[in-house]
């Protein structure tokens, strides 16, 4: 039965000669894996060209719950992103945030207000020029909130520091190594508070930047178990430095 979705491309790789695969995040049905063709004709090339990471799209699918890999149809960009395409620093953002997504987001069913989330983070990202080094790093933190482990800021005070495997800020020695100090805490903390509204009136600097991606990596691994190191970090330092 055809239907049809919207979603947001994570990633495509080719899977062989004949088929390339997407991964996708739809409103309908969640994150979903579909088969292009990898045939040269001028309507498979012109369908492969439209499944670049955080493309927007209407789609036309085939979805059958037995089947693992769904076919698609029909595609169409529903929301022009140009600035994510060309801008350097967006595209290996992306890169970044897709990989992870395809590794954290595992269960086939509709979320519609993560869904809402996802697509509002990606055109709010293609629209800013400031502030857009850090839009990962605020992107992640976010991220916590629908992967259910958000860290609790209640208890923060100036110089307490952040537990990272019971997500509390503490002015304790726990019994573990996974604590942030002093500094690292309070960018961390800073970090929480900021937002798409007051997101260009935070600045770090790069090796801020990165110690911050670093240790939130540290603690996505802590809470989502099987998360495997991801290969992108390293653009992300490169292009940074």
């Amino acid at each position: 039965m055809l239907e049809k979705t919207k979603g947001v491309v994570l990633h495509t790789f080719a899977y062989n000669d004949k088929i390339s695969i997407s991964h996708v995040y739809t409103e309908k049905y969640g994150k979903m894996s579909y088969m292009l063709p990898q045939a040269q004709g001028k309507k498979a090339r012109a369908l492969r060209t439209l499944f670049m990471p955080f493309s927007l799209l209407d789609m036309d699918v085939e979805t059958k719950p037995a089947r693992e890999i769904q076919r698609i149809r029909e595609a169409r960009i529903w929301f022009s992103l140009p600035s994510i395409q060309s801008d350097p620093v967006k595209n290996a953002e992306t890169l970044f945030l897709t990989e992870l997504l395809v590794q954290v987001l595992r269960e086939p069913e509709a979320n519609p207000s993560f869904f809402s989330f996802l697509v509002r983070s990606v055109q709010f990202f293609d629209m800013i020029e400031e502030g857009k080094a850090n839009f990962h790093l605020c992107f992640l933190l976010q991220l916590t909130g629908f992967l259910g482990f958000s860290p609790n800021t209640d208890e923060y005070v100036p110089g307490s520091r952040f537990d990272m495997l019971n997500g509390v800020f503490t002015d304790r020695l726990p019994d573990h190594p996974y604590l942030l100090d002093v500094s690292e805490s309070l960018s961390f903390m800073q970090l929480m508070r900021m937002d798409f509204s007051n997101f260009k009136y935070f600045h770090f600097s790069r090796e801020q930047r990165r110690n911050i991606l670093e240790r939130i990596l540290v603690y996505y691994r802590l809470h989502h178990p099987g998360m495997p190191e991801l290969k992108s970090p390293e653009i992300l330092k490169a292009l940074f430095d």
